[in-house]
């Protein structure tokens, strides 16, 4: 999927605001992944070899499995400076907010970003975009990622000479993470054209994936293997996996952001299994993290039931109406009627 005639207009304001600016804050939503962070630090490299001063901003700390990003160690997050935050977000004409569409995503940072006079900046590729907030609003979500999407503006804008090799590091890794490696919701040739691309610029795909992929703590290898040992029920006559991990059990192992990444589709191996769902205890809410193969929507799932959303196989919600106990029974509970969403094969 290209850019369509309704961007060009939005994408030439864009330029515009660009060319304006001299100091741009970058953020991206709570709990950063990689698509996030990647999009994220990915525009801050362009952006920067025009002499504009940036900033990444972001609620809260990004996980440590993305520290191999160039640019991470200079990312501020608001739950660390929040005096450094509040300035810097003050001061900026320019506001880019990337990887979601609605400010509720940014928790506590989303006061200082309506309150700034800077422009602001929406390019995101989840479903349901608000319609309010945004000076400039470019949404696809058709588009497997938001980093996809950031090089199809970058290229359009004609800074496509501007994508370095750090630059196209960070935009591959969120092409990457946001399909599980290209294995769903990857299918649009012009995705693969961007990543020849990149290639092109000098990254080392083999190596991303093996720093995004492949490099865990000991830890995070223990928790894992005891959420598939000992947490893991699967349910063949529904189709359906389901994993729950309290707040003690994630203590338990030490637990950091990012340790889990990549459980909830470890069942999805299972034959028969069609969609999974992974639960973990918050301070005050269970996150709820879903996965799917084929036709099957846990995005509408996440919607209806879990206040989310996300797309056709990956999407997500929290669970603020009890523990962890009641969350599962309400996933258990669906069950039965969400048979009549799988495709019979």
């Amino acid at each position: 999927m290209s850019i369509t005639d309704k961007d060009i207009p939005q994408i030439e304001k864009l330029k515009e605001l660009i060319s304006k600016s001299r100091n741009v804050v970058i953020t991206c939503h709570l709990s950063p992944d990689g698509d996030a962070l990647g999009s994220s630090l990915g525009l801050k490299h362009v952006l920067s070899c025009l002499g504009i001063e940036c900033r990444v901003i972001t609620p809260d700390c990004p996980p440590q499995s993305l520290s191999f990003l160039p640019g991470y160690n200079d990312v501020m997050p608001l739950s660390r400076y929040e005096t450094l935050v509040r300035s810097h977000v003050n001061r900026a004409d320019l506001i880019f907010c990337l990887d979601y569409n609605e400010l509720k995503r940014v928790d506590r940072l989303a006061p200082y970003i309506e309150a700034s006079p800077a422009r602001k900046i929406m390019i995101d590729h989840h479903l349901h975009p608000a319609t309010e907030g945004f000076d400039v609003q470019i949404s696809h979500p058709e588009i497997s990622s938001t980093c996809a999407l950031l090089y199809k503006v970058i290229c359009a804008m004609g800074l496509d000479e501007y994508i370095t090799k750090d630059a196209a590091e960070c935009i591959y890794t969120g092409m990457m993470t946001d399909t599980g490696n290209f294995s769903y919701n990857s299918n649009d040739p012009d995705l693969y054209l961007a990543i020849s691309d990149l290639l092109e610029r000098g990254i080392d795909k083999d190596q991303i994936y093996r720093q995004a992929m492949n490099v865990r703590s000991e830890n995070s290898i223990r928790l894992n293997s005891y959420a598939l040992l000992e947490k893991l029920e699967v349910f063949p006559e529904y189709h359906a996996a389901l994993i729950c991990i309290t707040r003690d059990e994630a203590n338990r192992f030490g637990y950091k952001k990012g340790d889990t990444e990549g459980l909830v589709n470890v069942p999805l191996s299972i034959p028969g299994v069609v969609y999974s769902c992974y639960l973990r205890d918050e301070e005050d809410y269970v996150k709820v993290s879903m996965r799917s193969v084929g036709d099957f929507p846990v995005n509408k799932l996440c919607k209806e039931h879990f206040g989310g959303g996300g797309h056709l196989n990956a999407a997500g919600g929290e669970f603020h109406d009890g523990d962890m106990h009641k969350c599962a029974e309400l996933f258990k509970s669906l069950m039965p009627e969400n048979l009549s969403l799988i495709t019979k094969e």
